[in-house]
């Protein structure tokens, strides 16, 4: 089996280019100038989904993907070519989350739909930037930032507007095969289909729909038991369902228990499942004893809506696929976030802070920050006008005043990535 609807990454975007110092040395311009050029940037890394693959294999053994670096700048203002975007091509259906905390970073349902996932990194300024009437001749220039990175978990949900559910071997794999182009695998045993199936169904009023055959459900399934979780997770698109039931006693199985266990395990998977619109298939009515069963299920089941079938023979298949094309044409997509209350809720997230302090004992302090991060990857530290600068920016940021507050003392120790600087709480002149 090779269809994968699961891997995990780690993603990393290009660094941005460094600028340079660089001056002008032209014939007859006695004072020439800075002309450092910028750096490029960084290469992001882009998904976009490809019709033409089905499954997550070309990912599933990758541990790392990264994105090209911007080149440096160079001398006569020239910026540094930006790093090559990496494009990954993943299946209609991908949803893209952050491994830290879940969230859904992106949802492809689109044919040739693109998401940045991880962005590069801007390309360090030139020493021509920094050029003013008070330094006319700036001899340094920022480095580039890095690149974003990020651990993501990707999933294949299969865009189907219709779900056959069922227990196993009730006859899903074979209605698929007759109203659809599809060739399932088909046997008279348990489990014989072990991934999702799809099948486009043409209606003979000319609509049509995606269908989609799961693999068998059993009791416990929305706790993971048997193919659990990897048939359930398939079905979470889907706008209509039809349930199938084995109506032939020679199966063994109750069709009313069946019935009551399968949306039990529906009820109890998120995604409100059970609020779609099923569609009930009585399946193998040519078989004696199925008519007392379909009888025993009206009566307890007076307003569900059933279809007698035989779908061996594609008998009563015809009115299942008429009342689905117009369940479809009423019936709103299903959102993927699970929502606790219906409506809209609005919620007040404040701005996050630019940076954070932790007391570690003994005079030494941590400084910690996205901005904080950003400054330090753009400051050369071997640069002494750049350590100044990263100094004032700090100041502008508000550290010198929030360590104060802290309680820092002269000469206390502030840790940075992995730097350590020394406080000197002077006053400006």
């Amino acid at each position: 089996m090779h269809f994968i609807d699961h891997t995990s990454l780690i993603l990393k975007a290009g660094k941005g280019g460094d600028g340079i110092v660089a001056f002008r040395r032209e014939a007859n311009v006695p004072l020439g100038g800075p002309a450092g050029g910028d750096g490029g940037k960084g290469g992001s890394i882009i998904f976009e989904v490809d019709t033409h693959k089905s499954t997550l294999l070309d990912l599933h053994f990758l541990k790392m993907i990264t994105a090209q670096s911007g080149e440096n700048g160079k001398n006569k203002k020239m910026y540094g070519a930006d790093g090559e975007d990496k494009i990954i091509k993943v299946p209609l259906g991908t949803i893209v989350k952050d491994k830290s905390d879940g969230r859904i970073i992106a949802d492809l349902t689109h044919s040739g739909q693109q998401a940045v996932i991880c962005r590069g990194g801007k390309g360090g300024r030139g020493n021509f930037h920094f050029k003013s009437s008070r330094n006319p001749a700036p001899d340094f220039a920022e480095k580039g930032e890095e690149g974003q990175q990020r651990e993501v978990d990707i999933e294949l949900k299969l865009l189907a507007d219709v779900g056959l559910v069922g227990f196993p071997s009730v006859g899903k794999s074979t209605i698929l095969s007759v109203v659809s182009a599809a060739r399932p695998e088909i046997a008279d045993y348990p489990f014989t289909t072990l991934v999702p199936n799809l099948g486009v169904v043409r209606v003979p009023d000319g609509r049509s729909f995606v269908m989609a055959d799961m693999p068998g459900l059993i009791e416990g399934a929305s706790q993971g038991k048997g193919l659990g979780f990897d048939f359930l997770k398939h079905i979470e698109r889907t706008r209509v369902l039809i349930h199938v039931l084995d109506m032939s006693p020679a199966s063994g199985r109750d069709p009313l228990e069946d019935y009551e266990i399968i949306n039990n395990e529906l009820g109890t998977y998120k995604f409100r499942l059970l609020q779609r619109p099923q569609v009930i298939v009585a399946n193998k009515m040519d078989e004696d004893g199925a008519q007392e069963n379909l009888d025993r299920f009206r009566e307890k089941y007076p307003d569900a809506e059933v279809f007698p079938t035989c779908a061996l023979i594609a008998e009563g298949l015809t009115d299942v696929l008429y009342r689905v094309a117009d369940l479809l044409e009423v019936t709103d997509a299903f959102p993927l976030e699970e929502e606790e209350n219906i409506g809209v809720l609005y919620k007040y997230e404040p701005e996050p802070e630019p940076f954070t302090i932790k007391n570690l004992g003994n005079g030494q302090w941590l400084l910690e920050g996205d901005e904080i991060n950003r400054l330090f990857s753009r400051t050369d530290f071997r640069d002494e006008q750049k350590v100044m600068q990263f100094a004032i920016a700090l100041k502008r940021l508000g550290v010198d005043d929030a360590l104060r507050e802290k309680g820092i003392k002269e000469h206390d120790s502030v840790f940075i990535n992995d730097y350590v600087f020394e406080f000197s709480d002077m006053e400006e002149e």
